[in-house]
C-alpha cells in the first residue's frame, strides 16, 4: 500500500511522490510495543508479524520476567504484550509491575489456558487485554489498538469460559492448604508453614476432598487445577 502526498519542491510548485506504507511513521504515529515471549521462534514470528502493521513498532523485546520493566523504563512503550508463563517472575508479575511503575503503559496479556482463573488473575494484575497465543495475527493488532486507545481487550472465548465457570467452593485457607498438598508437602509441613495444628490441616484436607467429591488429595489437586481454583 503506498500514500500519494504532496510536497513543495523548491517553493516554486507541488509534486506528487509515493511513499511506502513501512515509511509512514514520519506521517503516521506508531504506537510502541514491548514484546516478552521466552520461546526465541515464537517471539520472532509475533514480532515480525505486529511489524508488517504501519501504525506499530516494537521498539524492544525480551525473553525473561525480569526484563520488561528494565526494558519498558528505557523504551517507555504505549503497549507491552507479555506472555504470561516465562522464566523469573511470570508475565503477570511483570504486568503488575508496569501498572505500578509506568502506568501510562498499557498492557496486553498472552495465555494457553482457556481456565476462568487466567482472567481473574490477569485482571487482578492490572492487565488491558487477554488473549490466545493461538490467536488469529489481527486480533493480537486489533488488541494492541483497542487497549493504547484506553479499552479493553478480552479474548471472547475467555469471557465465555469466565461466565460459565462454577463457583470456588474453597475458602482462601482451603485454597492455600491444597496449594501446599499440590506442591507435595504433607499434613505435618503444612501445619509448620502455616502455623496450624497437624489435626486442623488434616480436618482441612478432608473438608477439601468432600468439598470436591474427590477421591483423595491427589485428585482434590487435580480438579481444582482444572477448574482454576489453585494456580
Amino acid at each position: 500500500m503506498y500514500l500519494a502526498v504532496e510536497i513543495p519542491l523548491s517553493g516554486v510548485s507541488l509534486r506528487e511522490v509515493t511513499i511506502p506504507e513501512r515509511d509512514l511513521g514520519e506521517f503516521v504515529r506508531c504506537l510502541k510495543v514491548l514484546l516478552a515471549e521466552d520461546v526465541d521462534l515464537i517471539r520472532g514470528a509475533l514480532v515480525a508479524l505486529l511489524e508488517l502493521e504501519p501504525d506499530i513498532r516494537v521498539v524492544t523485546s525480551v525473553g525473561r520476567g525480569e526484563e520488561v520493566l528494565r526494558e519498558a523504563c528505557r523504551t517507555r512503550p504505549d503497549v507491552a504484550v507479555i506472555d504470561i508463563v516465562m522464566p523469573g517472575p511470570n508475565g503477570l508479575t511483570a504486568a503488575a509491575a508496569l501498572h505500578e511503575k509506568l502506568p501510562d503503559c498499557r498492557t496486553v496479556a498472552l495465555t494457553t489456558m482457556a481456565r476462568p482463573a487466567a482472567l481473574r488473575r490477569a485482571l487482578d494484575a492490572r492487565v488491558h487485554g487477554l488473549l490466545f497465543k493461538d490467536a488469529p495475527p489481527a486480533e493480537l493488532s486489533r488488541a494492541v489498538r483497542t487497549v493504547a486507545a484506553g479499552g479493553r481487550y478480552i479474548d471472547p472465548q475467555l469471557a465465555l469460559t469466565a461466565w460459565d465457570a462454577a463457583e470456588n467452593p474453597l475458602s482462601p485457607r482451603e485454597a492455600e492448604v491444597l496449594r501446599f498438598v499440590a506442591q507435595g508437602a504433607d499434613a505435618v509441613e503444612i501445619a509448620g508453614c502455616l502455623y496450624l495444628a497437624v489435626g486442623t490441616v488434616r480436618n482441612y484436607l478432608t473438608t477439601i476432598v468432600a468439598k470436591l467429591n474427590a477421591r483423595n488429595r491427589v485428585d482434590a489437586v487435580r480438579i481444582a487445577t482444572e477448574a482454576g481454583w489453585i494456580p
